[in-house]
């Protein structure tokens, strides 16, 4: 593979700073054209020292101005239209999506015009719009997405060379996340400090909120639906709490596939990056079977953990539902970090907000997702408002 012109959208957060890190490991495949941030300008200036990227897009416009301060030899853009310039540059190769949220979207379909190919780890573009998306790509068949997050690449490798009529079902393994032992009864009691506390994953902020509430596993059955064209009903999800196997294929024949790896986000990335071959990696991120003593499996609890049904349903009555349960769980996820709604409340925004919604119709259009995002995330800060009361 020649050498490939990358650009990283999310470069300050924990995917971000992991394909740096690949990024750094192998110099001689990958040429740093650009890196994008949201508002964390200290880690970026870093980043920009050590890379000397090009090219830098910064989300917040007044921290897009701090930035240009005393930086030579990088052009900066700002806004969501800077980000999404970095993403169509004329000669970027690959386009690294890390951006937290339904705010990577637009971002996503401008790389997918820009025929890139794209090592995706941000789910709630797809979960939003994955019909959009889904039709962009036969648009322009030059694009390709290759999954980042470890499920979904585990089960993007396991189903290498064969045709999607062999598959029976697929199993999305769940960590269980942070709350896996704590009782139904004291789930009102977590604060974000102990639902933050992952056992297996380091990771940024709201995806760890959505391990713990399990919404983290319903926004990837969606996800896995437009990614791999699977119907709905052929994704399951396992709870698997030494977080060895990854994702499994189930096929016709009764045959399954698995992907076993450490828990650590810089393989799926590394393979994401040298897709279609594999690079050796100097005896890092090796799995030592000597020492597992036992691999588990469970069904995930939904009376426990609602967020999990609420996504089935969702994704089970059209292209639009998803779009509020996404909306509304980002909106709610923000208010119990910031100590405004308790830890319970999270899947009773989310379902008071799907019922609210609940006769929507379906929509191919990008303008009437944006407006339907805009108005769910009103109403569910509404929502939050009264239940902080």
């Amino acid at each position: 593979m020649s050498r490939q012109n990358i650009v990283i959208l999310g470069s300050t957060g924990s995917i971000g700073a992991n394909t740096l890190e690949v990024v750094g490991r192998f110099k001689d495949k990958f040429r740093l054209i650009g890196i994008s941030a949201g508002s964390n300008i200290k880690t970026l200036k870093n980043q920009i020292e050590r890379f000397k990227p090009e090219f830098v897009a910064v989300y917040n416009e007044e921290k897009a101005e701090q930035i240009k301060k005393g930086l030579k030899g990088t052009k900066v853009f700002s806004g969501l239209e800077g980000v999404c310039r970095l993403a169509s540059l004329r000669d970027v190769d690959t386009v690294v999506i890390a951006v937290t949220g339904s705010i990577a979207l637009l971002p996503l379909l401008e790389a997918i015009r820009s025929n890139k190919k794209i090592a995706l780890a941000n789910k709630e573009a797809l979960v939003v719009a994955g019909h959009i998306i889904t039709e962009q790509l036969q648009k322009n068949p030059k694009s390709q997405i290759i999954p980042v997050d470890s499920e979904q690449n585990a089960i993007f490798q396991c189903l290498k060379g064969y045709d999607r009529s062999m598959i029976n079902r697929i199993y999305l393994t769940a960590s269980g996340g942070p709350l896996i032992n704590c009782k139904k009864s004291n789930l009102k009691h977590v604060s974000p400090e102990h639902a933050l506390a992952h056992p297996r994953w380091k990771m940024g902020k709201k995806i760890t909120i959505d391990s713990a509430t399990l919404m983290n596993k319903g926004l990837e059955v969606i996800e896995a639906r437009w990614l791999f064209n699977i119907p709905l009903e052929k994704i399951k999800v396992v709870v698997h709490k030494e977080a060895i196997i990854h994702s499994l294929v189930e096929f016709i024949d009764g045959s399954m596939l698995g992907q076993l790896a450490v828990t650590d986000m810089k393989l799926p990335i590394q393979y994401a990056l040298s897709f279609p071959e594999r690079w050796y990696n100097n005896g890092q991120l090796k799995l030592d079977l000597s020492k597992l003593k036992s691999l588990s499996f469970a069904k995930p609890d939904f009376k426990k953990f609602p967020c999990l049904e609420l996504a089935y349903y969702a994704a089970s009555q059209g292209n639009m539902l998803p779009c509020v349960l996404n909306a509304a769980n980002e909106e709610a996820v923000e208010a119990f970090l910031n100590h405004r709604i308790i830890f319970t409340k999270i899947p009773c925004v989310i379902e008071k907000l799907l019922k609210k919604h609940k006769d929507l119709k379906n929509s191919n259009r990008l303008i009437d997702l944006l407006e339907l995002d805009h108005t769910a995330r009103v109403q569910a800060r509404e929502l939050i408002g009264e239940l902080a009361k």
